[in-house]
Formats: C-alpha cells, structure tokens, sequence
C-alpha cells in the first residue's frame, strides 16, 4: 500500500492509489488510471468519482466539448484540483531568509529573499522568519489556512521531531529557535530539516545527482556542510548530524568549518602578507577591504590573472582535503560543490580534481558544481513540502472531505 491510501486508510485504498497517480498523471482518463493502478474499470471509475465529489479531482470537458471530438464516446478526463492549497519552502541560512510560496505541482507564487543579522537573538530572530512567511503568504494572496505543509532548512542539525540539539556557543539554538513548536499549527505538516541535507534533496530532484544514488551535496559558500545520500537515501542521523561540518575544524590543511568564500578571503590576504602577491596588483588591493568578494577573485582566475590562479589553486587543495575525507567516509561517485560561490567556482574545482586522487585510497569522486546556485536549499525545502503534502496533507484533507460526504 502506498502512503496515500495509508493516509486515506484501507477501506479507500482504491481511492488513495487514484490519487496516487493523478499527481504525476497530469491530465487524465479512467482508462489511462487503469493501466497505472491495476484497478478494475468500475473500481476505478469509483474512486475517481468519490475524489470529484470531494473536490479533490476536477473532471474537465470531455473531448467534444473541448473541439477535439472526431467519432465514438468522448472519454471523461480529469486532472488533480488546482485550489487544494499552498506549501511553503523557507531557507533559514545564518545571514539569509528565502521564503518561496508554491503550488502543490510546479507553479511557485511567491519567493523573497532577504538579508539577516547574524547577530540577532533567537527571539528576533523567530519573530523575522514568522513576520517574513506571513508578509509571503499576503503576497501570494493565501491565508494560513490553505498551506498544506511547511519545509524550513536550517544551519543546524536536527532532529527526527524538528529539534536541534545544544551548541557550545548557542548557535544551533538560535539558527533553529523552537521553529517545530511555534509553526505546529501552521499546516498539517511541518518539517524543519538541515540546510544541506535539502541541498542532497534539490540536486537529487533537479540538480546535478538526478538517477545518482551515491553523492555528496557540499554547501560550501560559508560554512561547509553536507548532505549525504548512500544507496539512494538521505542519510540522518540520531540527531540529524550527518555532514556536519565541525569535523573539518580538525583536519590538518581545512582548519576550520568556515567554507570557501572565507578560504579565498584567507588566501588573498595571506599571499599578500608573505609577498606573493603583490599589495598594488588587482588581486591584493582586494586584500584591505573589510571583506573580499569571492566572484571577483574567481572571475580574475577565470580570465588568467596570475594572482587570482595561485589563490584559487590553493583553495582548491584545501577543497581536495574536504573532498577526501567525504570520500573516505561516505564513497560517494560525486561531491556536488552548493550554493552561491558554486556559479564561479570553475577554477577551484579544476585545481581540487588535480589533487584529489592523492587525498583517498578509493576512486576519487567526480567533483561538480551546482546549477542550482544560491536558492539550492529553497529548491529543496519546496520539493520535501511538496512530498509532504502529496504523502499527507492532501490524503488527509481526501479523508476530511470523504468523511464529511460519508
């Protein structure tokens, strides 16, 4: 039985399986239902009218209403209703909010993005994601009635039950701040879940693991963390700490969980400092601003610039050691590099391959940049709301309205 008709419970399972199939079908007919679910021409005929009654199917114009009729019987067709409800998908970064809301096929109504202080307390910073989803749901002209499921990806591990477990300096405590207990009655579904784990979601769903079922997705703009998926599943954890990115804090050449934006910052600024690079060159007048654009340094390595291409090859082996040991640990077939830095992280990703074999007995993991850019952790917070209102929310809005037709 799929989680749909678990959700309808066994006496509908012939409408769950209806239902199961109307959210890849598109449009529709009782025979094309059929074929999918193995139900019988009348049981099918059945559900599909139980769920039209419910309103949770709409029966379109038959072939000769809609011009298209040539001979014989018009078939009935039919195509899951387009007015159940919303989700919401929010990327809770340290310094960034994006709040995206979507329908529950491909259709998105809404999405922002702003910038946070990451100096704000955990209650400010609850009441900027909660003002922030309310001034998104005003946006796309739906109240909180109608959101099906809510995904929020957080800096943070956690839990099974939403919850991220203490930090030695509050960080966790205020990247997650109760998020699980203030939106439970939000929607019927809500999921908060670590930023880089729907980073693994979003490049598995539409990025650059599509049909792979072993890799790694490295969000590594400011901080590294990844998302594991062995054998085809997103790997958790007792505390959701899988990935977590404290490990590189003591591997000898990372030093630090900070991610490739503050490694290139480092460089520049230490190349300059031992001479390397000179002080009046392109690249080491970027060296005495309070904080260094990583585009403009890769974009100079791109282009050939000297000094750009001894920075870049130097964080490149720093990736390469970050690389093996998520090889070494999680033998993926590919480490998707994540985020906004992955647009132009070309000549990082050339100088990390050079190395990597070096860096692990196993065969060294092909090293990809992400397509999905800075809404990576957006794109896969939508699509796990998405599953969660296709698992849950919609079968149990199904039962409400059967029961209520009952």
């Amino acid at each position: 039985m799929t989680e749909v008709s678990a959700g309808l419970g066994t006496g509908r399972a012939s409408v769950g399986a209806i239902l199961d199939f109307a959210w890849a079908a598109g449009e529709f007919t009782a025979t094309e239902a059929m074929a999918s679910t193995s139900l019988t021409r009348s049981t099918a005929i059945d559900g599909i009218d139980t769920l039209v009654d419910a309103g949770v199917l709409r029966e379109l114009p038959n072939a000769r209403a809609a011009g298209s009729y040539r001979a014989g019987r018009p078939a009935r067709r039919f195509v899951l209703a387009s007015d159940l409800g919303v989700v919401i998908g929010v990327d809770a970064g340290d310094t960034h909010l994006a709040v995206t809301v979507a329908e529950l096929q491909d259709h998105t109504r809404v999405h922002h993005r702003v910038d946070l202080d990451p100096t704000q307390s955990a209650d400010e910073r609850r009441a900027t994601i909660l003002g922030q989803m309310d001034l998104a749901l005003a946006e796309a002209d739906v109240t909180r009635e109608a959101v099906l499921a809510i995904c929020i990806g957080v800096a943070a591990p956690v839990n099974r039950a939403g919850i991220s477990p203490p930090h030695p300096e509050g960080f966790w405590e205020r990247t997650n701040p109760g998020l699980a207990e203030v939106l439970a009655d939000w929607a019927p579904v809500v999921e908060i879940k670590n930023d880089a784990q729907l980073a693994a979601i979003a490049e598995g769903s539409a990025g650059a693991a599509v049909g792979c079922r072993d890799y790694v997705a490295l969000l590594a703009s400011e901080r590294f963390g990844g998302g594991v998926v062995v054998d085809g599943h997103v790997l958790h954890g007792a505390h959701g700490g899988v990935g977590e990115g404290v490990v590189f804090d003591h591997i000898i050449g990372v030093g630090s969980a900070f991610g490739l934006r503050y490694a290139l910052q480092d460089q520049v600024r230490a190349a300059v400092e031992s001479g390397e690079i000179s002080s009046d060159s392109a690249i080491g007048r970027l060296a005495g601003a309070d904080r260094i654009d990583p585009r403009a340094v890769l974009t100079a390595a791109s282009a050939g610039d000297a000094d750009a291409l001894l920075t870049t090859s130097r964080v490149g082996a720093t990736l390469a050691r970050v690389v093996g040991v998520l090889g070494s640990m999680y033998d993926p077939s590919r480490v998707i590099v994540c985020g906004a830095v992955a647009e132009s992280i070309a000549p990082v990703l050339d100088a990390a391959r050079e190395v990597l074999p070096a860096q692990l007995h196993l065969p060294a993991p092909e090293i990809l940049a992400s397509t999905l850019g800075a809404e990576v952790v957006s794109v896969g917070a939508v699509a796990t709301a998405r599953r969660a209102a296709r698992e849950v929310a919609v079968p149990l809005l199904a039962e409400r309205r059967l029961s209520a037709v009952d």
